[in-house]
């Protein structure tokens, strides 16, 4: 059985007074794809924000290789070794691209730094050849391939994505899922929020659904067999076009 790396138990959380998310319990082993679905709304990129520590749940645990983060700041969980690119590649656009992925090595010590920069720009060419460039020169595939590149830098256990092809070309799109499938045979976990389920569905090895902040189903994403049911069940979506 691989590896438990990250797992959610019994999250209950919100902003303020509305509750967002009910009881949420999932788990990403390392070297395979969560995929979370479910409708706008449903409390996907809550899940993210709040495994991430950017929300503190009023209930419930998070644990990443056994560890309780859940009293954990963020930044504290970036060293542990828990990544999220977040929606929207939340880049430096004005800052160069290596500038950009020191950034994202800020837990690290000059000489991992050099060793990060190494393994980014061999993971990413594209990013290698434009190091010097202003970020915000970059295409949406680019940045995008920027903004995971840099969440990468301290080399963590488990990836979170959200909404990754959010705004990309369809040719672009394919190079970010090939991407989700190279992490995972590094052995690196990802949690991935997406809603091109056709597309994000071959890269998942279990998949979770969302329906008004709690989890509808939760099964290995080889029995799910057609997936018309669920989204027009579930998702309020149709089948995307094949290109």
């Amino acid at each position: 059985m691989p590896e438990i790396v990250l797992e959610l138990d019994g999250i209950t959380a919100g902003y303020g007074d509305i509750r967002v998310l009910r009881d949420v319990s999932l788990s990403v082993a390392a070297g395979s794809c969560t995929l979370l679905l479910g409708r706008n709304g449903a409390g996907k990129s809550t899940t993210l924000l709040t495994a991430s520590g950017v929300l503190r749940p009023s209930s419930g645990s998070v644990r990443l290789r056994g560890d309780d983060l859940t009293g954990m700041p963020a930044h504290r969980r970036v060293r542990a070794g828990l990544a999220f690119a977040q929606e929207n590649k939340r880049i430096f656009k004005r800052r160069t691209v290596e500038q950009n992925l020191l950034l994202g090595g800020y837990t690290l010590d000059r000489s991992q730094r050099k060793q990060a920069l190494e393994v980014a720009y061999a993971r990413f060419p594209i990013l290698a050849d434009k190091r010097r460039n202003a970020a915000g020169t970059l295409n949406g595939g680019q940045q995008q391939m920027l903004a995971i590149a840099q969440a990468l830098v301290p080399s963590p256990s488990v990836l979170m994505l959200d909404e990754p092809s959010a705004g990309l070309a369809p040719s672009i799109v394919k190079d970010v899922f090939a991407t989700v499938e190279r992490l995972k045979a590094e052995g690196i976990g990802v949690l991935l929020v997406e809603q091109l389920v056709d597309k994000a569905m071959p890269v998942a090895d279990h998949v979770v659904l969302l329906e008004h902040g709690q989890v509808k189903l939760s099964t290995p994403a080889s029995e799910l067999g057609d997936l018309s049911q669920l989204r027009s069940r579930y998702m309020g979506t149709t089948p995307q076009p094949t290109p």
